[in-house]
């Protein structure tokens, strides 16, 4: 007979999960969620999830997916299906990646999981990763999760959310293994200058570093902003690029995604060997999705549509930056690229702590979902995120309602009187 103490033993998670969080997803998330099933109606912020604003994937992608399902009952080569890879080839000549080679590419499911494999094959113990600060979260819960320790270098708000070139080498340290770059970046909605870029490629080369460069926006950026891959600047650095049709081609669920090696091959044979055995143990990527690759990458490019001057993205970025800046107490610089506005509170005109307190008080009072710079590994507390993707009447109520929660918690000045 078993005793009760044997019984009543509790179950934990593992001790690499105590100090990670994803705060898209976390505890203010959550809060929403209570809140939906109590009746009420959120207007959701926070994630950059297309679909659920109308924005459909492409005729032609679903069709072809369509098509080729009989040929999707099994599994893939490990690494990925011909069409797809060299499809992905033949986009890295497009962009100036040179000497890709077709067996190089890995497919995965969405950069997600390519991320947290790449960290995987990378990481030991106590090895250190630079990643910006904001940044997209996954980053740095990867890292830890892979037994690493995430450094943040800090973008700075002032050069347009530019990295922080000085701040970025003042970090490297004996046990750094490499540089994490978002172009253009979430949350901040900056596209990186190409000097910029080359001091990052400077860094590597000087401190024998990997390049580690999230892309996924690379076709959504604005007012005739160019998009520059860090991997076309040097052949001497190792560069890991990573790419998908998430947000580009808008199949966020459909989880397609890939990650390019390119440059300094040669001194990542281990390291591409480890991935090798990663991609292999989890026996291929939905291969349904796989069939979808060529056709996005070779058709019509519709998100040129949607950045244009009269384009929905276009128009949604221009409303909700107008709006928010015409609060008084908020600042935003003008996101170049991707789907996301990054605005600062003056807190010292607020009734308010910091941006957590700020996030989940407009979710209870105004209904209104957006994530905090915290969550995006941000220190200053002032800042929080927001999604633009729905159309423009949804984006104006909550503007609104931003605008009227921020006028309550606005401190009042206190009248001076006169002397008689």
């Amino acid at each position: 007979m078993k005793s009760k103490n044997n019984m009543s033993k509790q179950f934990l998670k593992s001790d690499r999960l105590n100090n990670l969080s994803y705060a898209i997803r976390g505890p203010v998330f959550e809060k929403a969620q209570q809140l939906e099933a109590m009746g009420q109606k959120i207007i959701n912020l926070n994630i950059g999830n297309p679909a659920p604003f109308g924005f459909d994937v492409p005729d032609e992608i679903v069709h072809d997916m369509i098509l080729n399902l009989r040929n999707a009952q099994g599994y893939s080569h490990h690494l990925g299906i011909f069409s797809a890879r060299k499809a992905i080839q033949h986009y890295t000549q497009q962009i100036g990646i040179k000497d890709v080679q077709f067996e190089d590419i890995f497919v995965g499911n969405g950069v997600s999981e390519l991320i947290v494999m790449t960290m995987q094959a990378l990481l030991n113990q106590g090895d250190e990763i630079l990643i910006p600060s904001p940044d997209y979260p996954l980053w740095t819960t990867a890292v830890g999760l892979s037994g690493g320790k995430p450094v943040h270098y800090i973008c700075d708000e002032e050069s347009d959310w530019n990295p922080d070139i000085q701040d970025m080498e003042s970090k490297i340290t004996s046990k750094t293994k490499a540089i994490v770059i978002i172009n253009p970046n979430n949350p901040t909605g900056a596209v990186y200058e190409k000097d910029v870029l080359k001091q990052i490629v400077k860094l590597a080369e000087k401190h024998n570093l990997i390049i580690f460069s999230d892309e996924i926006y690379d076709k959504i950026l604005y007012d005739g902003n160019v998009h520059v891959p860090i991997a076309t600047l040097s052949e001497d650095v190792f560069f890991m690029t990573f790419g998908g049709i998430s947000k580009n081609y808008r199949a966020a669920g459909f989880r397609g995604g890939w990650v390019i090696p390119s440059g300094a091959k040669h001194r990542a044979k281990s390291f591409l060997e480890g991935l090798n055995l990663l991609a292999s143990m989890r026996l291929c990527a939905n291969v349904p999705t796989q069939y979808a690759i060529q056709t996005a990458l070779g058709g019509y490019q519709s998100i040129n549509d949607l950045v244009a001057e009269n384009g929905r993205l276009r128009k949604q970025r221009d409303l909700v930056h107008y709006k928010l800046t015409d609060i008084p107490g908020i600042t935003c610089v003008k996101p170049k690229g991707s789907l996301y506005v990054f605005p600062k509170i003056d807190l010292k005109k607020f009734n308010l702590v910091d941006d957590e307190q700020f996030v989940l008080d407009l979710l209870t009072e105004q209904k209104v979902f957006v994530v905090s710079g915290k969550g995006f590994n941000y220190p200053d507390k002032s800042h929080f995120r927001v999604v633009f993707l729905p159309d423009t009447d949804t984006l104006e109520l909550a503007t609104n309602r931003i605008g009227e929660f921020l006028n309550e918690k606005r401190i009042k000045s206190t009248p001076i009187l006169q002397e008689a």
